[in-house]
């Protein structure tokens, strides 16, 4: 395994630690909404000395991007608002179910099509069989 994909694994590992930690902390304030603010600041926190530390400065250059890159931003925050209030109440397993099984469709979706620069990967009978073994695996685990 290179670099890059023990680097996922750990985000992978991260994803579910981030919901159980960010969804705890809503029902210890009883905000989910200020949960979801706290993590934002400090994950904003951490970017911002990332960036001084390593003398990145592309920020100017942003605001010519086309604004529907924007959209992440968004997307970033229903997650984490979405899961700081889903989890406790269907539990960390079957919420990350369900986010897996939109990121293997969206992710064949968006390979399929080349879609936003992505590399154009067609959706083979192949791929999509290991997509649904993928899927079926996520959903055995949250079996009791």
């Amino acid at each position: 395994m290179n670099t890059y994909t023990i680097t996922m694994l750990f985000a992978g590992i991260g994803i579910p630690i981030l919901a159980a930690l960010n969804a705890a902390l809503g029902k210890f304030i009883y905000s989910p909404i200020a949960a979801a603010t706290i993590l934002f600041s400090v994950a904003f926190l951490a970017c911002l000395t990332l960036l001084i530390v390593t003398g990145s400065t592309p920020i100017a250059k942003a605001i010519s991007a086309p604004k529907h890159l924007f959209v992440a931003g968004i997307l970033v925050a229903f997650y984490v608002l979405s899961i700081t209030f889903i989890a406790p109440k269907i539990g960390i397993g079957n919420a990350i179910f369900f986010v897996l099984l939109g990121q293997l469709v969206s992710a064949a979706t968006i390979d399929h099509f080349g879609l936003f620069g992505a590399t154009l990967s067609p959706l083979s009978l192949t791929r999509a069989a290991g997509i649904g073994v993928m899927a079926i695996g996520v959903w055995i685990t949250q079996q009791a």
